[in-house]
Formats: structure tokens, C-alpha cells, sequence
């Protein structure tokens, strides 16, 4: 029976007035972020059950997903150590019974009843002599029932107090009391794309009929989640660069000087790129791009022609850094070569004495500072510029979108170009900056030295460090890279416990051999290389100790630094010819290739030592294969976003990835080109989406991204 007019709901109704959605359960709905209907619809399932499986439990095969029905007996609770909560049970037939299990779900016991019958369906495996599921899905059994219903059933995240199968019926209560639903792609474009209706993807998705109807209606939200993203990120570009007067750049003096003074010739990709900023600059309207470039292609050298080209211009330019490490290293790298082309410049970091920011920020707003280096400092109220026309942001993805604004902000028409270093796919880039263009880079320059990288086991550590004297000899120096700072009281109290010190946890309360970068540091000082100069570099230091820190390494009076993943980016030091990481299984293909970035800098070959021990996982030695067979970061990247998500890629969470949902950027190459070439084409057509067939389209966009502003401010 259809629901009455009365208890019909909207997307935006509160999630309450959903039938059996009591007061307790909202709240623990609202620890989970779901208030309304439309946040508990988009809950999706993570995983779909097919109950149609079905087998004994002396009979059902290992390794595939089966259903067995029989008595539930044994059950019991055990709590190994504090908040690790076990629950351990047994499905009882004819044929023999099988172990269940689930790891840090207190709160089943509740619902785990001796003697009832249930189907348990789950992945079955071999352990302690017996078939076992982990974490299987049970259902409780009528008197009369001697199977489950058949199909496939979805298993949505659940919480304390909120079982799957609660989830599952609150999600279908929402769906029957939905009313009219319009949807907010036009019944033309629905057409051209050979999409489903809204309402019926949203049924489909979370109860499908078919395999077959589940993939159609995962690829009609999905869709509808990039192309809502790149709507609004091209609309947001559009509201903050209305009615300003960008500067149409005009290449001089400055430009021309810059490229005669270059030690090197520049690369194919190189010359491209700074073609393709230059021809933005030189446009009547404020550029919009991104420089994508693999490890040591030469990006900063790049940017170095857009600063001269505002300078050109008369107007000022600034080129923001994440760190103070990275943001002295641009300064010191382009600061002469842009002073060659009669270009001043300057440096403004937190630590920067009162004395000269102040002095600094007088001759900036004069306009006698034409290009100002620096990190979060730029974006502080009192940072005036006579005319600022060009922002240039280093590693983007490590500021929010709210400071990448606030620097754009400090001049009208403002041209923007940020750069990464790390390689970003293709679909990727396009998902989360669909409002940029792209200049990709992907050629080294010709003179740069090889890198040869090499697995070597736990076991094998003689083998880098004896690598590293071999280097340490030559006068070369050497980064030891761990994946912590240092072991906290609490690990060191379990570590003792289980005798290993130096260890972490990891998984389910098991001990792994994670280095740690204090501990590492004091042993490989007086252990390993007593004769070398041992330094620290961790990111919890304070920006001046750090910058001393790297001074000293980058001087030689530290010769083998131990360090945290604060010298990922932008470090350079052209005398570190070896590194070792270790624990490398704990980083992800993008993160170790930029590590891997910082050696081989220099004139001298180098190497890099990978720690791990993948043992029997495939999956594992596969991504470690896959690190040392290639140094094509973009070949990597796009492998590491088919195995994690975008936002660990990318290292930082980006605000238009929490609204990307079903869309798996690795697969849906084809999907997320579609929908930005459909977002590019509704607003060309219709640039305030004020025609008729898109009414529903922009009110789903202030629905959607109604809170988006304040996130945005806030940074990332």
C-alpha cells in the first residue's frame, strides 16, 4: 500500500519523521551525520549479499561467500586488552558447525540469542582447524522459515545500537515514505546519457534486483555526483570572479632576460607549459590552471616565467608554499634568478623577526616588492599589495580552498595557477578541479642521473645501511625515512608487554615493526653510523628548528638525516644520492615515489632501499613491485587510486571529494568526462542554470551544497 500524502517525505525532511526512527535512534543516526532523509538514502550500502549461495558448513568452500542456516550456539564475549571487543559464536547443522566471529562490535551481543536458528552468511575461511566467518551477516529465522529470502541484500554501515538490518529498515522506510522527487537532471540529458530516474536509482541502489540494475543505478548517482561537483565548483569560480578586471599580461623585458639567464635548456614539456600560462596571462580574463608535474620535471622553473610575466606587467605576484623548509627553498632557488631579470623579491614566513615584516610589508605595499615568497603568512590580514596579479600556490592540495581563496583575494582579476607534485590521474584531476585547465609535465630534464629503487626485507637492513657508508664516504649524505615520529607511553607499555619495543599497532591489535623516528634516530647515532653525523626532522618540530635542521643537512654538517614524511615535498638537496624507508608497505605508491623524489637531485646516481616484508601478500609485493619497476609517477598514481582513495592519493582531503560517493575515479574514467563536458555545456548555455528545465538542477545545488561555504573558509 502506498503511503498516504501525509507521511510522504522530502530529501530535506528530518531524518525522525522516517517510521521507526524513535529518538534514540536519531541520535545514533546523527553520530553517523545523517539528520535527513537525503543523508540516510545516500548511506549506501558498502557490500551486497547474495543469499542465493548456499551450503553446509562441512561442505561450504573456502574463500567464496556462501549462506549456511543453522542453530546459533556459543556465544560469548571476550575483551583482550581495552577496547578491543571480540565476539565469538558457532552455526550449528547436520553436517558439523562453522566459527563466527566479529571484531569491535560490542554491541551484537544483544542480538546474538543461543538456539535460535539463523542463516549466517559471510566469506569463509580456515582457522584454528575449522571453517570461520568474520564479521558474517545473520539473520534470525522464523519458526516456519527453513531459508533466508533469496537475492541480494544490502549490508549498509552500522553502528552501536544501529545493526545492519536496522539500517536496511530505516533506509527502506525512508525510500516507501519518499513522495514526489524531482529530478534534477533534465529528461533530455537523461536521454542522451541513458540514465534511470532518480527515484529508481535510489531504490535500486540500496535493494537491486539484479547485479545488472544495481551497476545502472550506481552509474546514474554517480553521474549525478560529479556533475553536481563540477557545476558548483565552475559556479563558485564564476561568483568570485564576477565583475572583476584581471590584468591582460603583456611579455617583456623581465620574461626575456629570465630565459638568457638560465643555466639549462628548457624541456619540451617545460617550454609547452610556459606557453600555455603565458598565452592564460596574456588573456583578457583571470587564469584558472594547474600545473600537474611528475617528481623533478622542473615545475619551480615554470612558475619562475609567470612571477617575471606579472612583473612585466608592472603588478606583483606570490607564490605560496606549505612549509617554511619549502617556501626558503623557492626563495633561494628563483630569488636570484628572478634579481638576473631585474626582479625584487622577498620572504615572509611566521618566524619572519617583527622588525623587518613590518619594514617588509611597508615596501610590498608600496609596490616595491614585486614578488613575495612564503607560507601561510601571505594570507594574514595585514599582507597588503600595491597590485597583485598573480597567485601561484605549491602543493595545492595541502592548503584548504578557503586559503587558496584568501590569497587570490588580495588582488582584483587575480590570475591563479597551482602546481603539484604529485601526479594526479587524469579522471582525478578532472573530478576534484574541474574548474582548472591543465599543463601536464611529465619529461625530466635530460641531465638529471638515474635512480635505481630495491625491496630489501626487514632482515636485510645491512644491505642500505652498508649503501649508505659507501655514500657517506664519497662525501654524498643520506635520508632514513620512517613512517612515526615516536612510540607513545601507551605503545611502549604494550610493546614491553608483548616484548618488542619499536613496535606499533597495527590491524586488529597485532604488534607490527614500525620505525620510529626519535627512537630511530638516537639508535642509528650511536649504533650504525657512530662515526656520521645523525640529524631529526619530524613535522612536530617548531618552523625554526626545522628550518636549522635542513639548513645543516643541506650544509653538510648533518650527514645522515632520520625524518618523517616532512621532507616528501620540496626538499633539495643535490649531495643526497641514497635513501631508506622504512616500513614502506605503510605508504602509499604516490607518497613513496615522492619520497623517492628527494635523491638523485645532484650530478651523482643514487639509490633508494624500500623496507618491508610482503610475505605471501600478492596485493602487497605487487604495489612494491610496482615501485621499483617504474619511475613514472603518473603510471603509479593511477595504480595507487585503483587500490585507496582519491583523498589518501592526494595526501588531504579535498572539499568536493565528501560529496563523491559512488564514483570510484580509477573505473569511471569515461563517466567523469561526460559529466564535466555536460557541466562546461549546461552553463555555456545557461550561466545562472535560470531556464526552466534546470530549476530543479540549481535547487539540488543549493540543497546539496548549502553548507559548503563555511567548510570552504575554514581550510583544509
Amino acid at each position: 500500500m502506498a503511503p498516504s500524502a501525509a507521511c510522504q517525505l522530502s530529501l530535506e525532511s528530518p531524518v525522525t519523521l522516517v517510521r521507526g526512527c524513535a529518538a534514540a535512534r536519531a541520535q545514533r543516526l546523527a553520530k553517523l551525520g545523517i539528520r535527513t532523509v537525503r543523508e540516510l538514502t545516500c548511506w549506501y550500502p558498502h557490500r551486497y549479499i547474495d543469499l542465493s549461495n548456499r551450503a553446509s558448513c562441512a561442505q561450504a568452500p573456502l574463500g567464496e561467500v556462501v549462506s549456511v542456516v543453522g542453530r546459533l550456539e556459543g556465544v560469548r564475549q571476550k575483551q583482550p586488552r581495552p577496547g578491543m571487543h571480540i565476539i565469538e559464536a558457532a552455526v550449528v547443522d547436520e553436517s558439523g558447525a562453522m566459527a563466527l566471529v566479529w571484531f569491535k562490535q560490542p554491541w551484537l551481543i544483544n542480538s546474538l540469542h543461543p538456539g535460535d536458528r539463523v542463516c549466517a552468511t559471510g566469506k569463509v575461511a580456515f582457522s584454528y582447524g575449522m571453517r570461520q566467518m568474520s564479521s558474517p551477516m545473520i539473520e534470525v529465522l522464523g519458526s516456519g522459515e527453513d531459508a533466508p529470502r533469496q537475492g541480494m541484500v544490502p549490508v549498509h554501515r552500522a553502528c552501536e545500537g544501529l545493526s545492519a538490518a536496522w539500517m536496511r529498515r530505516l533506509v527502506a522506510n525512508a525510500l516507501n515514505q519518499l513522495g514526489d522527487l524531482p529530478d534534477p537532471l533534465p529528461a533530455a540529458l537523461r536521454a542522451q546519457r541513458g540514465l534511470m530516474g532518480r527515484k529508481a536509482a535510489l531504490r535500486a541502489v540500496h535493494f537491486p534486483a539484479s547485479a545488472r540494475q544495481l551497476e545502472q543505478a550506481r552509474r546514474r548517482l554517480a553521474y549525478e555526483e560529479v556533475l553536481r561537483l563540477q557545476l558548483e565548483m565552475m559556479l563558485r569560480r564564476n561568483r568570485e570572479l564576477a565583475g572583476a578586471r584581471p590584468v591582460a599580461h603583456a611579455v617583456g623585458r623581465a620574461s626575456a632576460l629570465l630565459e638568457r639567464s638560465l643555466p639549462f635548456e628548457l624541456t619540451q614539456d617545460q617550454r609547452r607549459a610556459v606557453a600555455e600560462i603565458q598565452g592564460d596571462m596574456q588573456a583578457p580574463r583571470p587564469m584558472n590552471r594547474m600545473l600537474l608535474g611528475d617528481v623533478g620535471c622542473g615545475k619551480t622553473v615554470v612558475a619562475a616565467f609567470a612571477l617575471a610575466l606579472a612583473a612585466d606587467s608592472g603588478c606583483q605576484a606570490a607564490l605560496m608554499a606549505p612549509t617554511e623548509i619549502l617556501a626558503r627553498q623557492h626563495a633561494g632557488t628563483l630569488g636570484p634568478l628572478l634579481q638576473q631579470a631585474g626582479v625584487s623579491s622577498a620572504l615572509l614566513t611566521g618566524s619572519t623577526p617583527a622588525a623587518k615584516r613590518r619594514a617588509l610589508l611597508e615596501e610590498l605595499a608600496a609596490g616595491r616588492v614585486q614578488v613575495l615568497f612564503g607560507t601561510h603568512a601571505l594570507i594574514e590580514d595585514d599582507v597588503r599589495f600595491a597590485r597583485l596579479s598573480l597567485a601561484v600556490i605549491d602543493e595545492q592540495h595541502r592548503f584548504g580552498v578557503g586559503q587558496r581563496a584568501a590569497l587570490r583575494g588580495k588582488g582584483e582579476g587575480c590570475d591563479l595557477l597551482v602546481m603539484t607534485a604529485t601526479p594526479i590521474p587524469r579522471t582525478l584531476a578532472l573530478t576534484l578541479y574541474g574548474d582548472l585547465d591543465t599543463s601536464v609535465m611529465r619529461q625530466r630534464p635530460g641531465n638529471r642521473p638515474p635512480v635505481t629503487t630495491q625491496l630489501i626485507s626487514r632482515g636485510s637492513r645491512r644491505i642500505a645501511y652498508e649503501a649508505i657508508r659507501e655514500e657517506l664516504a664519497k662525501g654524498n649524505q643520506a635520508y632514513i625515512v620512517c613512517p612515526l615520529v615516536g612510540l607513545s607511553s601507551k605503545q611502549r607499555r604494550e610493546a614491553a608487554e608483548d616484548g618488542r619495543m619499536g613496535g606499533a599497532l597495527r590491524g586488529e591489535g597485532e604488534l607490527a615493526n614500525l620505525k620510529a623516528a626519535r627512537e630511530e634516530a638516537a639508535y642509528l647515532a650511536a649504533k650504525v653510523f657512530p662515526n656520521a653525523r645523525v640529524g631529526l626532522l619530524t613535522g612536530d618540530m617548531p618552523p625554526a628548528q626545522k628550518a636549522q635542521v635542513m639548513e645543516d643537512f643541506a650544509s653538510g654538517q648533518i650527514q645522515v638525516l632520520v625524518a618523517t614524511t616532512v621532507v616528501e615535498v620540496g626538499v633539495d638537496v643535490p649531495s643526497a644520492t641514497v635513501m631508506m624507508i622504512e616500513d614502506a608497505d605503510r605508504f602509499g605508491l604516490s607518497q613513496l615515489h615522492q619520497l623517492r623524489g628527494r635523491v638523485g637531485r645532484g650530478q651523482s646516481p643514487a639509490r633508494v632501499f624500500l623496507v618491508a616484508d610482503p610475505g605471501d601478500d600478492d596485493a602487497l609485493r605487487a604495489r612494491m613491485e610496482a615501485v621499483v619497476s617504474t619511475d613514472d609517477g603518473f603510471a603509479l598514481a593511477q595504480a595507487d587510486l585503483a587500490a585507496r582513495r582519491e583523498g589518501d592519493v592526494l595526501g588531504s582531503r579535498q572539499h568536493g571529494d565528501a560529496h563523491l560517493r559512488l564514483v570510484n575515479v580509477a573505473d569511471d574514467a569515461e563517466l567523469v568526462s561526460l559529466a564535466h563536458g555536460d557541466a562546461r555545456a549546461i552553463l555555456a548555455a545557461d550561466p545562472g542554470l535560470t531556464a526552466p528545465e534546470h530549476a530543479a538542477l540549481a535547487a539540488e545545488l543549493r540543497a546539496v551544497f548549502a553548507n559548503t561555504d563555511d567548510e570552504c573558509s575554514k581550510g583544509a
